[in-house]
């Protein structure tokens, strides 16, 4: 829970977003979520540059996979770390990681993919309805498009924000061509930052009702 000084610097730092972030084309529940992602990271390109893209269903249906306490899966532990736990433990949430499976890494080598890809791959039954987010591994992001284009899964939500080199933006592109809900952004941003701060703005406008 959010102390009292905590809860202060926390809306200081908004009310400063608020002042210095200019004209931009987010609105209501989606700005809101930016607004968060530009907090975590405080990098204003996120509603620029690189700003973040909604699915016209995106924010409804994850509300509504958060709030039935549909799964949470993640591609890399770093994630978990930052969302909030109290939200966790209140809609019931389960979140799933296997980047460290021994099973997964023994797969991902018979395979010659990476780990990332592999523990996508083998939660295709939990991943229906699910809250699917990457922070991290561009690769996830693409094997989870190639699932949903196999008719093997169908999530909920598809939280996309993969940060890197290689493949990052071409994976946020590929995105963008399905027709699943998805949150992603422009170009090599993101990370785990990034992704972890959407899901805790999801649950902070279910709590505001």
């Amino acid at each position: 829970m959010q102390t009292r000084k905590g809860q202060s610097i926390e809306d200081e730092s908004m009310e400063i977003i608020e002042r210095e972030i200019g004209p931009h084309p987010y609105k209501g529940h989606e700005w809101k979520i930016v607004r968060r992602v530009i907090h975590s990271t405080a990098d204003f390109d996120f509603a620029g540059k690189n700003g973040l893209v909604f699915h016209k269903d995106a924010v409804s249906s994850g509300l509504d996979a958060l709030r039935s306490g549909k799964n949470i899966i993640v591609d890399v532990n770093g994630i978990i770390g930052l969302l909030n736990k109290q939200n966790l433990t209140d809609f019931k949430t389960n979140v799933i990681c296997d980047i460290s499976n021994p099973d997964v890494v023994k797969e991902a080598t018979r395979l010659d993919k990476t780990r990332a890809q592999t523990a996508m791959r083998i939660r295709a039954k939990e991943m229906n309805g699910a809250v699917v987010v990457i922070g991290n591994a561009p690769t996830a992001l693409l094997e989870v498009i190639q699932m949903i284009k196999e008719g093997i899964t169908s999530p909920g939500l598809i939280i996309g924000v993969p940060v890197g080199f290689v493949c990052a933006a071409e994976s946020k592109d590929d995105l963008q061509k399905i027709d699943i809900p998805f949150i992603t952004n422009k170009g090599r941003k993101g990370g785990t930052p990034c992704a972890s701060a959407i899901v805790n703005a999801l649950f902070k406008i279910i709590r505001e009702g």
